[in-house]
């Protein structure tokens, strides 16, 4: 077992412990791949089929990676384990087990713009106000309810959704819902969230198939377990139920996907559920510094929720973390660039050695302007990924209704493109008969002269024939995915349509669809695809995550723009963390309780470790939202901070730091003699150990009804008395002393949220 010999001790552990339930805690930059890699690897060593290891993740890209880093040290039975991301993995079971929920292993998979495109058109046919019935609002009701496994008749039947949805002003949502699933059911497709939640329903309802795949995974493993919804987890358990060889790897500071239903109660009471389990803690942080690992736990430190443990390094001292305080959003920008200019040149780095992470997308506009009046080559991660330009979700609905003539979806996207003179009203009609006739779209379209209230003519027939012409390619020739990809791209004149616009914009989308070609071919060509149809490479495509559809080789050398949710799992030599201000990061959006505010402190945990070698922190003391140019204050985040490791950089404002003394050597690291990361960023003195959790049934009251004396709640200070109301124009400020040490503040009332106190 040489592989063994370059782990530490705990990862040893964790790779040798095989038998019974295990729960590896594996801190930021602790080496867990190499852990889950190595410990498959000895599975299989020791006797273990690999076609009877289950390995779930959340990218294909973490998969793959695993798959690589396991066959260079057994070789080819890599291939033979199942691995890759829950919805990959279910929807390979669905292929061959959906025909026992009414689908065909053909069905669909609906991406999110498919999913809304169906909602919409809900929507107005059921006469409902789309400024009320949000296209986004609706699909997250739909979504966190199949997350939670509440079926459209629960939804209807509980009177406390009921009570939910007409305080939202939204009655209809459990008609809506519950419409939604029978159009998808019809359609024969499953969006994302149905490939969880039919895989529930599917071992629920027949435990035959639930038994076969319990005997046939003898050990289940867990990547990122800090990140599974309910719905993942109810799978896992089941499927591990009878072998209770079961392996979760995660680490719950590092859980910020609750908005998406991760549930972090998941790692924080795994026990509970397997009382013999065993625990291993990765506590060593091979990737940060001393200064960065310090900093990070001085941070993670505030949350209660938490399991204990004391990640350290033996890596060098490092330089201490630089806090930027920027007069404006525009200053912070053009501060940082010259940075990373000047640091390039001087260190003699790569442009792809600098990151800079923000809360929100929206916050990239100033870094991009400043890099590139600096002429700096940057990337923006979770940008329109290249499955999502239009060109190639054209030539996509095109291959998949080929597939699946039931996809209405894609028939609505392809019925009049190139045009063909098909308007709005024959589709219209041709949807309404299909629903008369309770039949497909496609048994209409192809059979147009059998259904007198259709309309389309010779137009429709040729779109039928051309669409039967293709069918044959996939079902009676048996044609691999790039032959009939490139036969369809060119016969549906969607290429030639391309070709002939000579703009260059014309060009980049014609370029596009060669590259689609050229990925298609690739699939077929590959040694690790056994099946080369056109079906497998749709799903294959369907299932790609961010993280596997943003890597570009042309942008290997630029710096990298994202939103800190999208850095989880990277790393950096250089990181810059921007927009640290209240009400931003802290989010105010996401600020309802003491646990929302424990997910954006771990948020800002994950963030401070993608460094390795140098960590710099920004905050604006101004910055422009909604068109008004809004005074800002340093974040709790910043004073949450071990000042030690800390240091003031250059910076612009429009305050002199006068409190802020030279660093002195204190051994390991500078040492600031300033007393607290407050002094340092100039905040006003207060009580910053008291964090407000807002009452449960906090309701804004409208700022028209305040009075001077009145008791008041806010949000983030807690309670206090209004001792003065200023009223300037459309201007309206309150002076509230607040109670905890808070003191008196001055609130713009067009911002601040406040309850009155009866």
């Amino acid at each position: 077992m040489d592989f063994l010999d370059g782990l530490n001790e705990p990862q040893r552990q964790a790779v040798e412990y095989i038998e019974g339930p295990l729960m590896i805690i594996a801190g930021a930059g602790s080496g867990k791949t190499r852990v889950l890699t190595y410990r498959t690897a000895y599975l299989i060593q020791n006797g273990v089929d690999p076609f009877s290891i289950l390995l779930l993740t959340f990218t294909n890209k973490a998969a793959g990676e695993m798959r690589h880093r396991i066959e260079t040290v057994i070789g080819g039975q890599a291939k033979n384990i199942w691995m890759g991301t829950f919805h990959s993995v279910f929807a390979k079971i669905l292929r061959f087990e959906g025909g026992k929920l009414g689908y065909t292993s053909n069905f669909s998979i609906y991406d999110t713009d498919d999913s809304k495109s169906l909602i919409r058109a809900l929507v107005k046919e059921q006469n409902l106000d789309d400024k009320v019935y949000k296209v986004n609002l609706v699909l997250n009701r739909i979504s966190n309810a199949k997350n939670r496994l509440i079926s459209p008749e629960q939804y209807l039947a509980s009177s406390i959704v009921e009570q939910e949805d007409r305080y939202a002003k939204i009655p209809m949502m459990g008609t809506l819902y519950k419409s939604y699933c029978l159009r998808c059911f019809q359609a024969n497709a499953m969006d994302f969230d149905d490939l969880l939640y039919q895989t529930n329903i599917l071992f629920r309802d027949h435990l035959d198939v639930l038994n076969k795949y319990q005997h046939k995974f003898k050990h289940v493993m867990v990547d990122e377990f800090q990140d599974t919804n309910v719905s993942q987890y109810l799978i896992t358990k089941k499927l591990a139920a009878v072998n209770r060889n079961i392996c979760v790897v995660g680490d719950d500071a590092q859980s910020i996907y609750a908005f998406r239903g991760a549930d972090i109660q998941n790692i924080l009471n795994f026990e509970r559920d397997y009382s013999d389990l065993k625990t291993i803690k990765l506590e060593e942080n091979y990737r940060s510094t001393k200064a960065i690992v310090a900093v990070a736990n001085s941070i993670i430190a505030r949350n209660k929720s938490q399991l204990k443990k004391d990640v350290f390094t033996s890596n060098e001292e490092g330089e201490q973390i630089e806090i930027i305080r920027a007069g404006s959003d525009n200053d912070e920008g053009r501060i940082i660039a010259s940075t990373i200019f000047e640091a390039r040149q001087k260190d003699g780095l790569k442009w792809s050695d600098f990151a800079i992470l923000y809360r929100t997308n929206a916050q990239s506009r100033s870094f991009e302007e400043s890099l590139r009046r600096l002429n700096i080559n940057y990337r923006i991660i979770g940008g329109l990924s290249f499955y999502q330009r239009k060109e190639i979700k054209d030539v996509l609905a095109y291959l998949r209704f080929v597939v699946n003539q039931n996809d209405e979806e894609a028939f609505k996207r392809i019925i009049n493109l190139p045009k063909r003179g098909i308007g709005d009203t024959s589709i219209a009609k041709i949807s309404v008969t299909a629903a008369e006739h309770k039949v497909s779209v496609w048994e209409v379209v192809s059979h147009i002269n059998q259904y007198p209230g259709a309309r389309g003519g010779a137009s429709i027939e040729n779109f039928a024939d051309l669409i039967k012409s293709f069918k044959l390619l996939v079902e009676v020739e048996q044609k691999d995915a790039y032959e009939v990809a490139s036969h369809v791209a060119k016969a549906s004149g969607l290429v030639r349509e391309l070709y002939e616009d000579k703009t260059v914009e014309g060009l980049a989308r014609y370029q596009n669809v060669q590259e689609l070609l050229n990925a298609i071919k690739q699939f077929v060509d590959s040694e690790e695809n056994e099946d080369k149809s056109l079906s497998t490479f749709l799903q294959s495509v369907s299932l790609l995550t961010n993280a596997d559809t943003n890597e570009d080789p042309n942008d290997r050398d630029k710096v990298t723009l994202m939103t800190v949710h999208s850095a989880k799992g990277l790393e950096f030599k250089n990181v810059f963390l921007v927009g640290l201000e209240e009400d931003l990061f802290p989010s105010q959006m996401m600020l309802q309780s003491q646990a929302d505010l424990e997910e954006e402190r771990r948020l800002f945990y994950v963030a401070i470790t993608r460094a390795e070698k140098k960590l710099m922190i920004s905050y604006a003391e101004s910055r422009y939202q909604f068109g008004r140019l809004k005074s800002c204050e340093p974040s709790r985040f910043l004073d949450e901070l071990d000042s030690t490791y800390l240091k003031m950089a250059k910076t612009s404002g429009k305050k002199e730091i006068s409190s802020f003394r030279p660093v002195q050597k204190t051994g390991f690291v500078e040492k600031s003699t300033s007393p607290s990361a407050a002094q340092l960023i100039q905040k006003p003195q207060q009580n910053t150990n008291y964090q407000h959790v807002p009452s449960s049934d906090f309701k804004q009251t409208d700022a028209l009804q305040l009075k001077e004396g009145q008791r008041v709640e806010h949000q983030k200070f807690g309670f206090g008395s209004i001792k003065k109301l200023e009223i300037n124009g459309a201007e309206r400020k309150a002076h509230i002393v607040f109670e905890k040490g808070i003191g008196e503040k001055v609130l713009l009332l067009s911002f601040a949220k406040l309850m009155v106190i009866e």
